[in-house]
């Protein structure tokens, strides 16, 4: 067994996380490679009276569509329509834009103002969507991102996860912190923060709470936090070694894997830390849980086979053994999450001595590696299934990156320096 394979689980996945030091403020900083080969292009015209504002909105728009590599930003210079009857149709179709987007700010008061957008079809001339917002003059980003997330559902049809969370391990000095993010990177915040590693983020179903690993008390132990409160719970504090928690898709169960009772093996426990059930049970390591969004199925890494595999067990009867091995193509596939279909799942393939992200389709077992660089890790599926996060290395450095689900479109969300590690991107916010 190789050596890397110790590695790669979760409790020994801490050495990856003292390599460097990093500033407590820094700010992710977005790198985009490549891009689909047919973009929509639009259009964004500055709202009105939006300069008179702490932060622009239209920047943060347009920098969303930008990112999902499926927009191509048409520049609106000269042209300053903010109502459909200023729009000159021809004006836009000469500049080749397909859509075009347009608005205005109204100041309620000192702290609030109301956010006005319409979505403009060119070709048709006539409005697609629209929306009018009240916000507080602090939530001007957020405001940005559901405008974002509307116009994107309105163009492709798939939901928007411009307004969702990620969450992700950062090692600053001799300090381990958990933190969340926009998608974007900003508005970084430290939800805990420990000399000792911290591990394994996983976001709860309704985006409030964070399972991770904690080693505080000198052993890897499970709490869940929640976010509003920063209340938080052991769940699992076994004998043994405590890690790799997966949310079920009602919120009420963790898997979790144990090594308590010999071996690591994946469990079952109730939100609260009660109710303990074994779930496998094999000589090898089993690690790495991923519910089905059904939660009838749960994905895990072994090297029961000998070799680290990608297998799948019902939940129901997974103690009776009954579990499928999905992945064959190649000695070394870890980490897998389920796509919110459920009819994929993305994992770390290793490839020619590169450890890359890969995608398989569950039905066909069709294989697709969507990275090239040397040393992936820790994919999580956007909430729409387009795009899937991840942890690389560049420069020795450990920073975050995304690439859309068929591998037309990397980005990179890398700081100036430092190291970050074990991205999970959250749930659509409850209002979607």
């Amino acid at each position: 067994m190789s050596i890397y394979w110790f590695k790669s689980i979760r409790s020994v996945w801490i050495l990856l996380l003292c390599l460097i030091s990093i500033p407590s403020h820094a700010q992710l900083n977005i790198e985009i490679f490549g891009g689909g080969a047919s973009r929509i292009p639009i259009a964004i015209v500055p709202f009105a009276d939006e300069n008179k504002l702490q932060q622009n909105i239209t920047p943060i728009i347009g920098a969303d569509l930008q990112r999902t590599g499926l927009f191509k930003l048409v520049d609106p210079a000269g042209l300053s329509p903010h109502a459909p009857v200023e729009v000159v149709y021809a004006d836009w179709v000469n500049r080749g834009a397909n859509a075009l987007v347009i608005g205005r700010v109204v100041a309620l008061s000192s702290e609030q103002v109301e956010i006005q957008f319409r979505l403009m079809d060119v070709a048709k001339k006539s409005q697609l969507t629209g929306l009018a917002i009240t916000v507080p003059t602090t939530q001007l980003r957020a405001a940005a991102h559901r405008i974002a997330d509307v116009i994107y559902e309105a163009l492709t049809g798939d939901v928007g996860v411009f307004s969702t969370r990620i969450a992700y391990v950062l090692k600053r000095g001799n300090k381990y912190a958990l933190q969340v993010a926009d998608s974007d990177g900003y508005n970084a915040q430290s939800i805990i923060e420990y000399t000792e590693p911290i591990i394994s983020p996983a976001w709860s179903p309704d985006g409030g709470q964070l399972a991770y690993v904690s080693f505080e008390n000198k052993k890897p132990v499970v709490y869940v936090q929640t976010l509003a409160t920063r209340e938080r719970r052991a769940v699992a504090s076994f004998k043994g070694s405590n890690s790799a928690p997966a949310w079920s898709p009602d919120g009420k169960k963790l898997a979790v894997v144990l090594s308590g009772q010999g071996g690591s093996q994946i469990f079952l426990v109730n939100a609260d830390g009660s109710g303990l059930q074994r779930l496998s049970k094999s000589s090898g390591i089993d690690t790495e849980p991923s519910f089905s969004p059904d939660g009838r199925y749960i994905l895990f890494t072994s090297d029961r086979g000998g070799s680290p595999q990608i297998y799948r067990m019902p939940v129901t009867d997974a103690e009776s053994g009954n579990a499928e091995r999905l992945t064959f193509e190649g000695s070394y596939n870890v980490s897998p999450d389920y796509s919110r279909d459920g009819k994929s799942f993305t994992f770390i393939h290793r490839n020619n001595g590169q450890f890359n992200v890969a995608v398989q389709e569950v039905g066909s077992r069709q294989v697709q590696i969507l990275t090239n660089s040397k040393f992936d890790e820790s994919p999580s599926f956007a909430p729409n299934g387009k795009m899937i996060l991840y942890a690389t290395e560049i420069n020795g450095h450990g920073i975050l990156s995304a690439v859309s689900r068929d591998g037309q479109t990397r980005q990179h969300l890398s700081v100036q320096t430092g190291d970050i590690r074990e991205p999970a991107w959250g749930p659509l916010p409850k209002w979607k």
